[in-house]
Order: C-alpha cells, then sequence, then structure tokens
C-alpha cells in the first residue's frame, strides 16, 4: 500500500494530459471479478482497482472520477507488469517479507471485528462510570500572586496594596514571573498543583483577601484569592475518544491473549542466541 501511494502522485501528476471525456461507465452486473484490463495474460478486476481506491488518501480520492479512473488502472497496469519481471526471480528475503506483509494484514482483518464490536454506547457509558464511580468534588481556587526575591520588597508592596494600590498593576509591575503580563493571574488550580506553603496560604483564606509575604523555593509571595469553585467531573463526551481507544486496545489485547491461549503453540527458538538476528548472512544461504 505504502508503495502504491507512492506511485500514484506521478500518474496524478501527469492527468492534465489524461482523455477529458473519459467516464467509465458500469453495465449492470458488474461485479468484484469484472476484467478492466490484462498483462500478458494475467487479469486486472474491478474489485482490484476499488480496493486500491478506498485506500487512498483522501486528496487523492477527491480526484475527478475520470482522472482517478485511468490513474489506477494504468498503475495496476504498469505494477502488474513489473511484477512479471521479477516474479520468478524473488530472493528468500522477498518471499519472506511477503509472507509478513501478509501476515500482518490478516492480524488487521481479525482484530477489525473485534474493534468494530467493542465501542458502542453502552461500553462507553460503563468505561465512563468505572473512570468516575468515586468522584468526588474538590474545591479549586483561581488566585493570582505577585512574586519578588526578597520579604522586604514583598513587605512593602503589601504595604501599598493594603492602602489600595490594585494588585494587578504591582504584579505587572514587580513580579518576576510569566504571570505578571496577567497581573499575576494563576488561574484555576486544586490541591496539590501548587507548592505546599503556597497552597496552604491559599487554602486559608477568604475571597478578595490578600496574603503573604509568603516564601516558597521561589521567592517571595503576595497571594491574592480571586474565588473558589467545585470540581466538575469532565462529560462523556469530553473523555469520547479516549475511552474509545481505551476500550478498543482492551478488547484487542484479550481477544488476543485468548487466540493466542487456544493456539498449540511450541517455541523451539527460544534457545536461541537473541543476537542471530543482526546475521543477514542467512538470508542468503
Amino acid at each position: 500500500m505504502a508503495k502504491m501511494t507512492k506511485l500514484l502522485p506521478v500518474l496524478a501528476l501527469g492527468a492534465a494530459g489524461m482523455l477529458a471525456g473519459l467516464h467509465p461507465a458500469l453495465a449492470e452486473g458488474e461485479t468484484a471479478d469484472t476484467v478492466v484490463a490484462t498483462v500478458n495474460g494475467t487479469e486486472i478486476t474491478l474489485g482490484q482497482m476499488i480496493v486500491v481506491r478506498e485506500r487512498l488518501p483522501a486528496e487523492y480520492q477527491a480526484l475527478p472520477d475520470d482522472v482517478l479512473f485511468k490513474g489506477i488502472l494504468d498503475q495496476l497496469v504498469q505494477q502488474t507488469a513489473l511484477q512479471q519481471t521479477v516474479e520468478d526471480k524473488l530472493t528468500l528475503r522477498d518471499r519472506i517479507a511477503l509472507e509478513n506483509d501478509r501476515r500482518g494484514y490478516m492480524t488487521g482483518v481479525a482484530l477489525q471485528a473485534v474493534v468494530e464490536g467493542a465501542v458502542n454506547d453502552a461500553s462507553l457509558q460503563a468505561a465512563y462510570d468505572e473512570r468516575f464511580k468515586d468522584f468526588q468534588a474538590q474545591t479549586e481556587y483561581r488566585a493570582a500572586h505577585i512574586l519578588v526575591d526578597s520579604q522586604d520588597k514583598a513587605a512593602a508592596l503589601k504595604a501599598d496594596i493594603d492602602g489600595g494600590a490594585d494588585f494587578a498593576e504591582l504584579a505587572r509591575a514587580n513580579s518576576t514571573d510569566g504571570a505578571a503580563a496577567n497581573g499575576g493571574d494563576l488561574g484555576w488550580f486544586g490541591a496539590g498543583m501548587m507548592v505546599k506553603p503556597f497552597e496552604d496560604a491559599v487554602m486559608a483564606m477568604q475571597v478578595g483577601e490578600v496574603a503573604g509575604p509568603i516564601e516558597t523555593q521561589f521567592g517571595w509571595h503576595l497571594i491574592k484569592l480571586h474565588e473558589t469553585r467545585l470540581s466538575e467531573a469532565p462529560s462523556l463526551d469530553d473523555l469520547r475518544e479516549e475511552l474509545a481507544a481505551e476500550i478498543e486496545q482492551t478488547a484487542v489485547q484479550a481477544h488476543i491473549e485468548a487466540v493466542t491461549a487456544a493456539a498449540a503453540v511450541t517455541r523451539p527458538g527460544e534457545g536461541l542466541d537473541p543476537a542471530i538476528l543482526k546475521d543477514q548472512t542467512i538470508l542468503d544461504q
């Protein structure tokens, strides 16, 4: 598939020279086995073309039907002709690579139904309920601060604030951290998100109060508590994609384990030196 999509841009670039009037019209009764071309007797079918198209990137699927039809048909003809030139010259490495590619594709086929059946409204709701079954609302705080490098400077600013100076303006003019540009506003945070001395001070404050100076490893703070609220669990819609991915992963892993456990597996190769995987000469024997 990767090789196919690399070839198609070349074909698309040459689309300007294609016959503008090419609009393949399918008669009643066409099937996936309908032959659309032969190369030295090897048939290329309508089904093969459809599969190529459905796996193309969206930008190529959006090409006009006539351009895409001719581009895909030309590509399959070219690929078939090239394939025939090396069919009887494949190395051991080539044959093994093809086997591995087929195994990988079949694995995807085997898991597709598992994935499709795993995610539905009921399973999403169950996963959501399980995640938040013990949820308890916690107090969240929105506060601002002024951070300076000395207790004396913090105390002087506190006196200015007590005298009526605007906290946000003093923060913009004096605070040494990135929140200064926003008047010291730190946004919303909950327990455990701030260093302990800062958090302890905030939790003991009343809305509108200014506390400090308070020392942390970052310096000396003046803190103003703007507001508080109770936290809310995110909605199911907010977590839909995340929960779906978790459900899929769990279902796929369970299916793999079940199928593998039911299979008769032997591992005679476990006694080999793991470094043998680096020996490329084995493929040349």
